[in-house]
């Protein structure tokens, strides 16, 4: 991870909550990510290394933590909103031998479709690819897979609970 990006964290942690969207998405931009025009991130949030995509209109709550990899890219689409202490996570290991079970790392990408509403406390793993429109529920944990668009996602592991009104 390089040192801007370091900087950014550093930042989100002691600028005011609100009123300095534009520095934090400046701090990110320079430390190598992608995120769009009117996008706001809040305090306290963190980024570990530089390999993600934040769309425009994008809401990222307070906590939230992002952990990409070259192994393992993070796109968030346009108009999503991620509430507090989040994880979006696209790193991870392969099973090693009982000396040490966290084996060599690798990474899947991680999708999340425009307007796509993230609740409390959710966890996304690698290898999940969540559509457009839909929720995920405050507390659950999406793993690896294509989830369709306009569902409503719950529980741990999340499934899908419901079919919510698509696009016109």
């Amino acid at each position: 991870m390089n040192w801007v990006l370091h900087v950014a964290n550093v930042m989100n942690s002691v600028l005011p909550v609100r009123e300095t969207f534009g520095i934090r998405r400046l701090l990110a931009n320079r430390g190598g990510m992608v995120v769009g025009k009117k996008t706001r991130i809040t305090h306290g949030v963190k980024f570990y290394d530089r390999y993600i995509t934040i769309g425009d209109s994008v809401w990222i709550g307070m906590n939230t933590v992002f952990a990409s990899t070259h192994k393992g890219r993070i796109t968030i689409g346009n108009n999503v909103d991620i509430a507090p202490c989040c994880r979006i996570i696209s790193g991870t290991h392969e099973l090693g031998g009982p000396e040490r079970r966290a084996g060599t790392g690798s990474g899947a990408d991680v999708s999340i479709g425009n307007g796509t509403w993230i609740g409390a406390a959710s966890c996304i793993l690698p290898g999940a690819h969540i559509g457009e429109g839909s929720v995920v529920a405050a507390g659950s944990v999406v793993m690896a897979g294509n989830y369709p668009p306009n569902v409503l996602l719950t529980g741990v592991p999340a499934r899908v609970k419901k079919s919510l009104p698509g696009a016109g």
